[in-house]
């Protein structure tokens, strides 16, 4: 049966991102719960796409008098954080599909929440008038703040013909995510607590330290003081010393309240300043190469902090339109069904490398001993063949086709080898800065060399893979290897 509604199911592992970083996950990646107990990430974040999917299926199907729905019947899109690169993605669609998934699309949260974006009415919006109206046409152009946990994302979409998007511009500065407020939060407390008294409590009671930095973050969110409940393990600690109130007689931007901590909004505040202008120096260089831009929306983190809010409003308004979601975690899964309804509308991309493959064909090394290279031979062995040029843009399920021919009659294997380089031109497979990413062999049939019939190439470029698959054209002999496909959309 063929899919007749789109299910989208926000996908955020939630892994302990001080050991594993998004672009080091793979299948060999272990990761521990607050009891050391170690399982692989793969295992564990398929059981949980699995509980998601059949929970899922169970609710719609109970819903629905008089039908049953199978897996198969629906588009299942994962949304990622931004920073995740391709071997994430590769990480999150290899889970999926342990899990049983099919027809599955897996997006970022700034390309989902653009088109979300562009969909809603005014009064979807804190920032915007009952009444207005957002300009969709071709060219208009749309930047996206999107602040996680550890990275501070900006990305420009440019609108097409049709309602699809062009990504313009991509760039992540580390450093500046939420983890850096609970950072420079903790450096505080150790500064208020100090003889050693937070090192301690931080290192006997991690799970109370978590419940703090949680609490602290929720009440971060609005633009005024903020008062905590000083846990009791901590001032037991801080007792032992002296006097609770004491800790805090030098130390400016906090109080001690009868069992709670205040800070003032100016702490608070002063806890983000220094990486609020380096946002605001970056988006301000981005706007001046992007005259067209007539949105900016607030994603992630970020845009339930009010004075971030204030602080883009300020210094943009009156350049730009600031937008920001009421629900923006419900926005990013109405922009997943949107693209899961039609993939097509995230379909340009550009290519960040210039991909290319070299091809050597193998002889019976029984009658051709030899394994010597000449300069000559070297340089026609090693001949960088170009399937895709750095910032070309390639479409989505693009596919491109080529014939490949033995070089001798006699050659019984031909071999196929993939490399990647931010050079436009590289004439070399072996030149400085082109790296092999993956290779594989076909099995050339006495036919194909004596007739000297071609071997069949296809690339497919898929959402975030490069598929190649070759195929001999007198048997039925075919290879085929999947390899990472970095673009500027992340999708």
């Amino acid at each position: 049966m063929p899919a007749t509604e789109a299910a989208a199911a926000e996908c955020e592992p939630k892994l302990d991102h001080q050991r594993t970083e998004p672009k080091k996950l793979s299948s060999d990646v272990s990761i521990e719960d607050v009891h050391g107990k170690s399982m692989k990430a793969l295992k564990v974040v398929t059981e949980v796409l699995r509980f998601l999917m059949e929970d899922a299926l169970k609710t719609i199907s109970d819903n629905i008098c008089g039908r049953t729905f199978m897996v198969h019947d629906f588009t299942w899109v994962l949304t990622v954080p931004d920073q995740w690169g391709p071997s994430g993605k590769r990480f999150i669609r290899e889970a999926a599909t342990q899990a049983g998934l099919v027809n599955i699309v897996i997006a970022s949260e700034s390309v989902a929440a653009s088109f979300q974006c562009m969909n809603h009415t005014a009064n979807g919006f804190l920032t915007l008038k009952h009444g207005d109206h957002l300009v969709q046409q071709p060219g208009t152009q749309l930047i996206v703040l999107n602040g996680g946990d550890k990275c501070f994302d900006v990305t420009v979409l440019e609108v097409l013909d049709g309602g699809s998007r062009k990504e313009l511009y991509k760039a992540s500065r580390n450093d500046l995510g939420k983890q850096t407020v609970q950072r420079k939060f903790k450096e505080f407390l150790r500064e208020i607590f100090s003889d050693g008294v937070w090192e301690e409590y931080e290192t006997e009671y991690p799970n109370e330290v978590q419940k703090m930095m949680y609490e602290f973050m929720f009440y971060f969110k609005s633009d005024d003081d903020i008062q905590v409940i000083c846990p009791f393990n901590l001032g037991r600690l801080a007792c032992k010393q002296k006097d609770i109130e004491e800790f805090f007689e030098k130390v400016p931007g906090a109080s001690w309240d009868e069992g709670f901590i205040t800070f003032s909004k100016g702490k608070v505040r002063s806890l983000y300043d220094s990486y609020l202008n380096s946002i605001t120096e970056h988006v301000r260089e981005v706007l001046k190469k992007n005259v067209n831009t007539k949105y900016i929306l607030l994603a992630g983190f970020f845009s339930e902090v009010q004075f971030f809010h204030k602080h883009i409003q300020d210094q943009f308004g009156n350049q730009c339109e600031v937008l920001c979601f009421y629900r923006f975690k419900q926005s990013i899964l109405q922009g997943a069904l949107m693209l899961g309804r039609n993939p097509a509308l995230a379909a340009f991309r550009k290519s960040l490398f210039t991909y290319g493959i070299n091809i050597v064909t193998i002889p019976d090394w029984s009658t051709h001993p030899t394994r010597s290279l000449n300069w000559t031979q070297r340089g026609s062995l090693n001949r960088f063949t170009k399937l895709v040029e750095i910032n070309e843009e390639v479409n989505l399920n693009e596919s491109r086709e080529y014939v490949l021919y033995p070089q001798e009659d006699h050659h019984t294997e031909m071999r196929i080898t993939f490399y990647r380089t931010k050079k436009k031109n590289p004439e070399f497979a072996d030149e400085d800065g082109v790296t092999k990413v993956s290779s594989l062999i076909l099995t050339l049939p006495e036919r194909t060399r004596r007739k000297n019939c071609g071997v069949h190439l296809t690339i497919i470029f898929d959402s975030s893979e490069i598929i190649a698959t070759a195929s001999d054209s007198g048997s039925r002999s075919t290879a085929l290897i999947s390899m990472d496909f970095e673009t500027t959309m992340d999708f």
